[in-house]
């Protein structure tokens, strides 16, 4: 069994873990599925929206997907949400992140 396959299980076992699902993500960005990922992403924002981490890794999916204006959106909403949580550390990855997309 694969790291995806064994994490889908753990998954099913586990369907609230966003920590699985983040590791999932990963998994897929690792092997060039940037769809899969940037979807996982996403399912754990839509269970917790002040998962920085996802916003910033799904940005990034976004850019290699060519998706440019969903990848600013992304940073923006992280962008958002450091401001909320506080989390200057994440802020200032997710603005770094916004400036140096190509334009």
């Amino acid at each position: 069994m694969d790291r995806i396959d064994a994490l889908r299980t753990l998954l099913a076992a586990e369907p609230g873990n966003n920590f699985m699902r983040y590791a999932l993500a990963q998994e897929f960005v690792k092997s060039g599925d940037d769809e899969a990922a940037v979807t996982t992403f996403n399912s754990i924002l839509d269970e917790d929206p002040d998962y920085q981490a996802a916003y910033y890794h799904s940005g990034k999916a976004l850019e290699r997907l060519g998706r440019l204006d969903e990848a600013s959106a992304a940073y923006r909403a992280g962008i958002t949400a450091s401001h909320r949580t506080g989390n200057a550390h994440a802020r200032s990855e997710l603005e770094a992140a916004l400036e140096s997309m190509p334009t």
